[in-house]
């Protein structure tokens, strides 16, 4: 019986956004420990439900030890990352020897004394193990993959949709190499390329062109004799480092040529096909002109206010725009902890002037002041039943105030920043979806897999903010030269 232990350190960081990451975010999300992730997780859409799923039920033993998670936000501090992987150590060392290592990094993670998180966390573990241990695990898409998290890992597999509503299965393809690998059936290794390109926020929508193909010529390569996996990194251009952009990571069984061969023949079909992945870009004007000839329910996605991709979520370009319009039954969600204070102390049913949003920086637009009636005071706790990007069960949003403006715009007020994965966030509280011409969703493609069902168009609006679509108009100090569609 081999004994498997069970690690993660997840998060997505934004190098554009002055804040940090703290430890009390990631107690603010999911940092769990022992048991308590396999309480979390056991029947969850996530990675970690999937490795334990396959696992438990094999013939070898699985620890679950260390999984910290937090909502995608600015470069996570030292002190946090020192305490995380402190932990990781300690409990491998004290609970091993250990046959195998299931890994959950997100591959997009960037700390203050580690640019690249995830290959420093994966190379002190491949130390602390040795070589003959073979540590496996999975991948967001959107992370930049390095080449200290290749030669770190075994195989890493990432999820194949965006939204990432295969997380599971993909957790569960992770542990079935695991097994194999143990019982010497195989022996993985893996070949990363990055071809001089990346594609564009806007277009990393796997269920549609020009992502669809790419994804099937992926298929057909995984189906091919001694392929093991091929992973699509959509790569995510909000992080300033030099690994940050689009490449492929093919598993082979001992064959580290054939790997190379696929990986490049990938990169060369995005080469040929970049101009398909640089993207439309809609203004916020536009987009409002849009919605009146729109069916609806539209969902305007805020993709430069995106917090799936750590943005504050208090942008206000698109409330502006639509309290402007005045024209449309509308839903908006931002996280303003000094509104949810305020309406609070004043109480339901009360009417306040509120100065919503706009508050965490100057990029995002300015405080919007509005006439408000206060309809809801509530705990901003809610579960989530299907799968849906993230693959999370439980959500907190801090205490809410749910409030509406004279010109029938319902805005959610949160005290933590929530991304929009789940209209649980909405219905838990008394608010149907499709009783609004307009929703609003802080982000790109994420949203989708709980929207796509209840609204009838779909608007991606290049607003301003720290994940605009258009990155080329972002500065950047560490990137790659030359690199399309900088270059």
């Amino acid at each position: 019986m081999a004994r498997i232990a069970l690690v993660g350190i997840y998060h997505e960081s934004n190098t554009f956004l002055n804040s940090r990451t703290s430890l009390e975010h990631f107690r603010n999300g999911h940092l769990l420990f022992g048991d308590a992730i396999r309480s979390e997780y056991a029947n969850a859409f996530h990675e970690v439900g999937g490795i334990l799923e396959v696992l438990d039920v094999s013939s070898h033993e699985v620890l679950p030890l260390v999984f910290a998670e937090a909502t995608p936000g600015g470069i996570v501090t030292r002190e946090a990352v020192d305490y995380l992987f402190g932990r990781i150590q300690n409990e491998i060392r004290d609970k091993g020897p250990f046959d195998g290592i299931m890994v959950t990094p997100h591959g997009a993670g960037v700390s203050e004394k580690h640019p690249d998180l995830d290959g420093w966390w994966l190379t002190q573990l491949r130390a602390l193990v040795g070589d003959r241990v073979p540590i496996i695990g999975t991948l967001d898409p959107h992370g930049n993959v390095s080449q200290a998290m290749v030669e770190a890992t075994d195989a890493l597999i990432a999820y194949k949709t965006n939204p990432h509503i295969d997380q599971r299965e993909t957790g569960r393809l992770a542990a079935e190499l695991m097994l194999k690998t143990l019982h010497g059936e195989v022996k993985p290794v893996q070949f990363f390329f990055q071809p001089a390109t990346t594609i564009s926020i806007e277009q990393q929508y796997t269920a549609a062109s020009p992502c669809k193909e790419l994804y099937e010529m992926a298929r057909q390569i995984r189906a091919e004799k001694d392929v093991l996996a091929v992973s699509v990194m959509l790569g995510f251009p909000y992080a300033d480092v030099p690994e940050m952009g689009s490449g492929f990571l093919v598993v082979t069984d001992n064959n580290k040529a054939l790997a190379r061969e696929k990986a490049e023949l990938l990169g060369k079909y995005l080469w040929d096909h970049r101009e398909e992945f640089v993207g439309k870009k809609i203004t916020v004007d536009e987009a409002i002109g849009l919605v009146a000839h729109s069916e609806k329910p539209v969902l305007l996605l805020d993709m430069g206010d995106n917090v799936g991709g750590g943005s504050p979520g208090d942008g206000t370009f698109i409330l502006a725009a639509l309290e402007e319009a005045a024209r449309w039954k509308s839903f908006v969600c931002i996280f303003d902890p000094e509104a949810v204070s305020l309406a609070e102390k004043n109480g339901e049913g009360k009417r306040l002037v509120l100065d919503i949003g706009g508050k965490s920086d100057t990029r995002h637009g300015s405080p919007c002041r509005l006439e408000v009636t206060i309809r809801k005071i509530a705990d901003g706790i809610f579960q989530e039943d299907e799968p849906r990007h993230g693959g999370q069960v439980n959500y907190n949003m801090g205490r809410i105030a749910i409030v509406e403006s004279a010109n029938r715009t319902t805005i959610m007020l949160t005290s933590l920043r929530i991304a929009p994965f789940s209209l649980k966030q909405l219905t838990t509280f008394g608010i149907d979806p499709q009783d609004y011409d307009v929703l609003v969703a802080k982000g790109v493609h994420a949203p989708m897999a709980a929207y796509e069902p209840v609204c009838r168009s779909f608007i991606r609006v290049n607003t301003e903010g720290i994940t605009k679509a258009d990155m080329t108009s972002l500065e950047y100090a560490h990137r790659r030269r030359p690199l399309f569609p900088f270059e």
